[in-house]
């Protein structure tokens, strides 16, 4: 039985993707078109992924550029201008709000983001949802070192948790650490190469998915 369940952030209980796409294609505004799409095609490719490893990628990978640490502070802090309201002002996802208000006493629930984790905690704070989590992680820790972490704290078992999210990060983290996975799909995220679990649009139905859960 279901008793714990992990929400990533953007695109789970947010509808906030395209806030960071569009974050990236201005923070390198600069070079050419090309070279934009090819960040931003890297960047829906590893949704889920922290900002620090992103940019630390696109300046080794397309970029094939040396990256000083000055540099890649001011991009971090640049990104997170960019983001930062935007997300705070970022419609929830359907049915979100409605099954964390009646369901916060029935489950624990926590957070697992690629989002830097004190930024997440401001975010989550200024939407007036801070009440609803009894754990909120971000990075730089990974995802599956962040459930490992419930996991440890509070003596669940990997069986006990469902965590939802909306990229192949999440699914692989769910993996890497044995809990349920259910992907929650919308018009502009791709299927999950060979996920055979559930998938939901909305978190309108999440309850009956969680039900279906078997041990």
């Amino acid at each position: 039985m279901i008793q714990v369940v992990g929400f990533d952030f953007d695109g789970v209980l947010v509808e906030s993707t395209e806030v960071k796409t569009r974050a990236y294609a201005q923070l390198f505004k600069d070079e050419d078109q090309e070279t934009i799409q090819r960040i931003v095609q890297y960047h829906h490719n590893y949704e889920g992924i922290s900002r620090f490893e992103k940019i630390k990628v696109i300046y080794q990978d397309i970029f094939k550029r040396s990256l000083s640490k000055k540099k890649f502070q001011i991009l971090c802090e640049q990104f997170s201008d960019l983001v930062v309201n935007e997300v705070i002002d970022a419609p929830w996802v359907a049915g979100a709000k409605e099954f964390l208000m009646e369901k916060q006493d029935s489950y624990f629930f926590f957070v697992a983001s690629g989002t830097p984790q004190e930024e997440l905690k401001e975010i989550i704070h200024r939407r007036g949802m801070t009440s609803f989590f009894d754990e909120i992680f971000g990075s730089p820790s990974t995802k599956d070192e962040l459930i490992r972490r419930i996991i440890k704290k509070y003596t669940f078992l990997p069986s006990e948790i469902a965590f939802i999210g909306d990229a192949e990060s999440d699914w692989e983290a769910a993996q890497k650490t044995g809990v349920n996975f259910i992907h929650r799909k919308c018009l502009v995220t791709s299927s999950l190469n060979g996920f055979l679990g559930p998938v939901i649009s909305s978190l309108s139905n999440l309850e009956s998915c969680l039900n279906s859960i078997k041990p």
